[in-house]
């Protein structure tokens, strides 16, 4: 039974002849497919997950599925009969009538236990078809590429269409046994107790923060916020150093990598440049200020120091994209890059605000933090990785007392906390009590300086929601002039002396 190809590519000419060939599909399995849902509609359950109309090369096969489909959903009975009052009786099909040509369809049908296999092989087609379409458009694009247009926007666009062929390429989706589900939640359970530390997920660094968290877990979006100055990036970058610097593998019989331990870190500085970052994480490794390291205020023995500590960090499995301005589709189609070409076990964004959704004309910009925070949910789920990123906070905090922030503080959109598996406040009672010295000499002075002394190198991390945990305030110990961030020793422990 010959249907006329609705689609041809030409090909260049050979020997003087023109030559075409079409697009990939298969007659023979649309037919079958529709032949056995005519026969019996449970054949339709089997592909509706994954299969939709568009899926179908030939015009008349996509109508005939979607009005099926609509009969079916219905409670309706979908058989030749009932199916021709909806297709044009006038409407030749290779030479046949609509109702001609439902009733071959049902004569020939397979039998249901068919019916995916032949769905699985239309919608393979149709993503090749799909691949060809993108490949046709990268061609004529770089021919006939618009001025403001440069071959970097073209790359991430490309980029951006295959992931998204990539992500809704698959027909494995759907309901699952429970006993798979247990499956991965047992191996879960044993890889913490293989992994150094006891946790479920990659290990921060920071031994009470772990604590409360387990680590930090696949798929999750964790959001760090805190008001200017309350050293965010500085803490994202401490986890994201000792992660790196955590890092070990090993090779898989297949011969692809599988992280051990720690893991691939890639941070998107929307902020800072690259030079900035990496002379932070200097200075916090080496203890010497990033300012000193700026102004060359610094001995040989320092340089020695840096030099040394320099050629250590350029073997850390970590990368960072300085790009500024960048869109939350770029930014995933980045991250994707990297994960194929690197790998990647931890994405860090600094930060949330500093991104444009992928329309750029928008003038909501609730509904494009809404976008930004929702692609970055899916993009964790998609890459199986901890995704950590940075928010600014609204300036109500100032008009408090308690200057510490909550939920509410979250700024531009409560999707941040919707979204958010887990949310984490930063504070730091010092960088306010700093700003508020007294007059020397007061009684107001003394009572300053005393809770100066008690706020000194302390900083609180407020987790304020977290799914898979508990809530509350973990103490860590914060050195201000090199940025570091590390565990702090409980007041009443006293070191033993000589």
């Amino acid at each position: 039974m010959a249907l006329s190809d609705s689609t041809a590519l030409k090909l260049a000419p050979t020997a003087g002849t023109l030559t075409y060939r079409t697009a990939p599909h298969n007659i023979e399995a649309e037919q079958s497919l529709l032949g056995a849902i005519l026969v019996n509609n449970d054949a339709f359950y089997r592909v509706s997950d994954f299969l939709e109309p568009r899926h179908f090369f030939e015009p008349i096969h996509q109508h005939l599925y979607e009005v099926a489909g609509s009969l079916i959903r219905l409670n309706k009975i979908a058989t030749p009969v009932t199916l021709k009052t909806f297709v044009p009786a006038e409407t030749d099909i290779g030479g046949m009538t609509v109702a001609q040509y439902l009733a071959r369809l049902a004569a020939e049908a397979t039998t249901i236990i068919n019916a995916q296999d032949y769905g699985r092989t239309i919608y393979d087609l149709a993503l090749r078809r799909d691949l060809i379409r993108i490949g046709e458009d990268l061609v004529n694009e770089a021919f006939d590429s618009p001025v403001d247009s440069s071959p970097r926007q073209q790359i991430e666009e490309a980029e951006k269409r295959l992931y998204e062929i990539a992500e809704t390429g698959r027909y494995d989706g759907g309901f699952q046994r429970f006993a798979n589900a247990l499956t991965a939640a047992v191996d879960m359970a044993a890889n913490a107790y293989r992994r150094d530390g006891g946790l479920s997920g990659l290990a921060t660094g920071l031994r009470d923060l772990d604590a409360r968290m387990g680590g930090l877990q696949a798929s999750d979006l964790i959001i760090i916020a805190g008001r200017p100055g309350m050293a965010k990036t500085s803490l994202a970058s401490n986890i994201g150093y000792n992660i790196a610097k955590a890092y070990r593998s090993e090779v898989q019989a297949d011969g692809q990598m599988k992280t051990i331990d720690g893991g691939v870190v890639g941070f998107f500085s929307l902020e800072m440049s690259g030079e900035q970052l990496a002379t932070r994480i200097i200075g916090e490794r080496t203890g010497i200020s990033s300012s000193m390291i700026r102004r060359g205020n610094i001995t040989e023995a320092d340089f020695e120091k840096i030099r040394d500590h320099a050629i250590e960090l350029q073997s850390l499995p970590f990368y960072i994209d300085e790009t500024g301005g960048l869109s939350i589709a770029q930014l995933c189609a980045r991250a994707r890059r990297l994960k194929r070409q690197k790998g990647l076990d931890l994405l860090i964004v600094d930060y949330i605000q500093l991104l444009s959704g992928s329309s750029r004309k928008s003038d909501n910009r609730v509904q494009e933090v809404t976008e930004i925070t929702t692609s970055l949910k899916a993009l964790g789920k998609e890459l199986h990785v901890p995704i950590i990123a940075l928010s600014q906070l609204s300036r109500q905090v100032e008009n408090r007392d308690d200057k510490r922030p909550q939920l509410s503080d979250l700024r531009e959109s409560g999707s941040i906390e919707q979204d958010a598996d887990v949310v984490m406040f930063l504070y730091r009672e010092e960088y306010y009590l700093q700003n508020k010295e007294p007059r020397p000499g007061t009684p107001e002075h003394e009572k300053w300086r005393t809770e100066m002394d008690l706020a000194h190198g302390k900083a609180e991390v407020i987790i304020g929601k977290q799914r898979h945990g508990p809530t509350g305030t973990v103490s860590l110990h914060f050195e201000a002039s090199i940025t570091r961030f590390s565990d702090l020793a409980p007041d009443a422990y006293v070191p033993d002396r000589m």
